[in-house]
């Protein structure tokens, strides 16, 4: 049995919550005290969100059947055409929906 009371558990999520935050204001203090962005560094930041969505996807490529490879690979052709992510996701899940009910279930 735990011996976490409620108190325990609402501290846990303000301590949380804090780090959160912490290391989402971190990034905008540290950049706006600095006057000049090298263009290494800038190209660096700009590979950042192309990085953690491909350690997102991968796994789901290389792990997920052949309805999970069909539903990304719907997504990546959307995403080359479309800039908005909102057509990816929809699409994406709405392949491994029809996948699933339809030849899986």
């Amino acid at each position: 049995m735990s011996n976490f009371t409620d108190d325990h558990i609402v501290l846990v999520i303000l301590a949380a919550a804090l780090a959160t935050y912490m290391t989402r204001i971190a990034g905008y203090l540290l950049l706006s005290a600095v006057s000049h962005i090298p263009p290494r560094v800038e190209a660096a930041l700009n590979a950042i969100p192309a990085a953690v969505l491909t350690t997102l996807v991968a796994p789901a490529f290389y792990a997920g059947g052949w309805d999970t490879k069909l539903a990304l690979a719907a997504a990546l052709l959307l995403g080359l055409r479309y800039a908005s992510p909102l057509p990816m996701i929809a699409v994406g899940w709405a392949v491994v929906m029809i996948a699933r009910y339809f030849v899986i279930g």
